[in-house]
Order: C-alpha cells, then structure tokens, then sequence
C-alpha cells in the first residue's frame, strides 16, 4: 500500500500558496524586462576586430612602411612652408648617406622629391616586402595619387640593406 503524504493545516497550505505566489509576481516583471530589452544584433562592424598593427624592428618591410607613412605625414604637414627640418631628420635616420647624396643630385636635376619621385604628396601608400639576397632586401612601395575614380599610382622599388636595415636605394619599379 502507498504512503500518502502528510497533509497540512489549511493556515499553513494557504501561507504556502500566498508566499509561492507573491515569488511568482515579483519574477514576471524581471521576466518581462529580459524579454522587452533588445537583443543585440551582430553587425559585420561590431564582430570585426579593431584594425591593428604589429611588427618588430627586425623586419626591414615593416621599416620601409614606417619611413614612407612618416614622410608622407610630414610632407602633407608641411605643406607650403618650406620647413623640411623633420624630412631631412627622417631622411638621416632611415636612408644610407650615399642615398642621400645621389637623391639631392635627383631632385636638383628633375626639381621633384626623390623619396616620393614627385612633385606632390600622395594620398595614401602601401609597402609590399620583397625578394631578398647578396645582403639586401626590396620593397615595392605603391603611391596612391588622387581620390575616388581619379586615382592613380606609382610604383617605387626600395633597396634596404639586410644588416643596417637602412634605405639604401629608391628608384621607380616601371
């Protein structure tokens, strides 16, 4: 035979209900809340990653990039003001003397910047790493000149040397 459960007092079973119930209503609102607040939605913006960018100073692309994106910054920055006080700096630290020297006979010949190959400041540029040996390493540098359908670009040819990891070349690619 099977054993019933104990039966409560009607006071009690009723205090029971009343305190279940009143548990019951005071969670429906919190319910209700979590079901009404918007979901958010993953966009391809939100899931992306932050763009980023690493390197080391071993990588002499990674070098080459960084010269170009100062002195593009620089000459877009100095606009008409004939202060070449920081390009010169750049040019010291990250090109060979002898590329220095064989640029300043460029530019006074072709009365353009040897680093850009140009007259003007690009828009934008672009390092892609090379092919390497016999000590040194090349970079295509691309320029981009112009904006929206009315851009063009440039292709230079970067000779850095594999030990200094200095510029020791700049010259057009085509």
């Amino acid at each position: 035979m099977a054993k019933t459960p104990p039966r409560t007092s009607g006071r009690t079973g009723r205090l029971l209900l009343v305190a279940a119930t009143l548990t019951a209503l005071a969670a429906v609102p919190a319910a209700a809340a979590v079901q009404t607040e918007p979901v958010p939605v993953q966009t391809k913006e939100r899931s992306a990653a932050a763009p980023s960018h690493s390197g080391g100073p071993r990588n002499v692309a990674e070098r080459v990039a960084h010269f170009y994106a100062a002195y593009v910054d620089v000459a877009n920055d100095s606009g008409d003001s004939g202060d070449d006080t920081a390009a010169t700096e750049l040019r010291k630290f990250y090109l060979t003397s002898e590329l220095r020297s064989r640029l300043a006979k460029w530019e006074q010949q072709n009365e353009a910047d040897g680093v850009l190959m140009a007259q003007d400041v690009p828009t934008a540029w672009k390092v892609t790493p090379g092919d390497s040996g016999m000590g040194h390493t090349w970079s295509t540098v691309r320029l981009t000149w112009g904006s929206g359908q009315d851009r063009t670009y440039t292709y230079i040819a970067v000779q850095s040397d594999l030990a200094t990891r200095k510029i020791s070349d700049i010259k057009s690619k085509y």
